[in-house]
């Protein structure tokens, strides 16, 4: 397949997270359009396994669903050259109060394909201690552990929506649960 190619960008607004921007594109068969694109800085989060094999997850309220929603700890990068192992290790222990001796890569996401160029990487924290939380001021969390089972009951009953925490514990399980 021949590429498409972008001819130019135009930020159209920029936000605190997100700049929305509209991009002017040549198709592969030469067609001019325009398409959105919303530009991140990128992400990371965390699967923070106790000790017990129990998953520690957060609680937390979310504008976009007007409600709580349950998932595994994760933030923006500070700046779009930090490394994501460290942005992973900073939210598990400002959202948690934990921090882990061992952290393995489990998987990069891209949630928004379409339009958005937010990436996730995902860790997967082992051998946790006491750190200290460190809320963020929008930040209000309640810590919750589960058994994996559980989690994925949860992903199947539609209790957990979340994209990264669904593809996360989807991974976790496959990959050091199923083996």
């Amino acid at each position: 397949m021949k590429k498409f190619n972008r001819i130019n960008r135009k930020v159209v607004y920029e936000g605190k997270i997100l700049d929305f921007c509209e991009d002017e594109i040549v198709t592969s068969k030469g067609n001019n359009v325009k398409w959105d694109y919303l530009h991140h800085k990128g992400a990371a989060a965390i699967v923070p396994v106790m000790d017990d094999g129990k998953i520690l997850m957060v609680r937390q309220w979310r504008n976009t669903i007007e409600d709580f929603a349950l998932e595994i700890p994760a933030g923006a990068k500070d700046t779009e050259d930090e490394p994501t192992l460290k942005t992973a290790t900073r939210e598990l222990e400002e959202e948690t109060g934990y921090k882990a001796k061992d952290i393995v890569f489990l998987q990069t996401l891209v949630p928004a394909i379409a339009y958005s160029g937010e990436i996730i990487d995902i860790y997967v924290a082992f051998n946790l201690m006491p750190g200290r939380q460190n809320f963020d001021q929008d930040e209000d969390i309640e810590l919750e552990a589960y058994e994996p089972q559980e989690l994925i009951d949860k992903i199947m009953n539609n209790e957990i929506t979340d994209a990264k925490t669904v593809a996360a514990i989807t991974t976790y399980v496959l990959k050091y649960k199923n083996q």
